[in-house]
C-alpha cells in the first residue's frame, strides 16, 4: 500500500508542477545572461552595415523562451526567431526584462516593421502587421541609434534573395 500511496504523491506533484507552469506561475529563475551559440547577421540600412552575432530560436520551445528572465544582452547581439513560414505574428514582454527593439522581418529579409522600445515585463501584445518570416529582437535603441528602418535588408541564410 506505501508504494501505491508513494506513486500517487509522486503523480499528484507531477500534476501540480504541469498546473503551475500552465498558467505561467514559474518562479523566476537567478538572473541569466547566459546566451547559446550565435550566427553572424547583418543589416543594410542606409546609413551603413551593421553586424550582429544572434542566437536563433528554431523549435516552439525555444520561440517561447526567447529572451526571458536574461538581464542583460551584449550591444552587438540579438535573437532571430525563425517561424519556418511567412504568417502574421504577435509578440509579448512577458517575463522579459530587458527593454528592446523587435524588428519584424519578410521572408525576402526586407524589414516590414519596427516596434521600438518595448516595454519590459508587459503582456501587451505587439503584431507584426503582416505576414513576416522571422522576428529579429535587439536591445532597445539600437535601431534608432543605427538609423535601421523599414525596408532596410537584413542578411542572414534564414532569407532567401530576391529574384532578378
Amino acid at each position: 500500500m506505501s508504494s501505491a500511496l508513494s506513486n500517487t504523491k509522486a503523480a499528484l506533484r507531477a500534476l501540480c508542477a504541469l498546473l503551475f507552469l500552465g498558467l505561467g506561475l514559474t518562479a523566476a529563475p537567478a538572473q541569466d545572461s547566459a546566451s547559446g551559440p550565435t550566427e553572424p547577421l547583418t543589416i543594410a540600412s542606409r546609413a551603413g552595415r551593421h553586424a550582429f552575432a544572434v542566437e536563433v530560436m528554431r523549435t516552439d520551445a525555444d520561440r517561447s523562451r526567447g529572451l526571458m528572465y536574461r538581464r542583460t544582452m551584449a550591444p552587438d547581439h540579438g535573437m532571430l526567431f525563425d517561424f519556418q513560414a511567412a504568417a502574421p505574428v504577435a509578440m509579448w514582454m512577458k517575463n522579459t526584462y530587458l527593454p528592446l527593439d523587435m524588428v519584424f522581418i519578410r521572408a525576402d529579409g526586407t524589414i516590414a516593421r519596427i516596434a521600438t522600445d518595448t516595454e519590459p515585463l508587459s503582456t501587451k501584445v505587439i503584431p507584426s502587421g503582416e505576414a513576416v518570416l522571422s522576428v529579429l529582437e535587439l536591445n532597445a535603441g539600437t535601431t534608432a541609434r543605427l538609423g535601421i528602418h523599414a525596408g532596410d535588408r537584413v542578411e542572414h541564410p534564414l532569407f532567401r534573395k530576391p529574384k532578378s
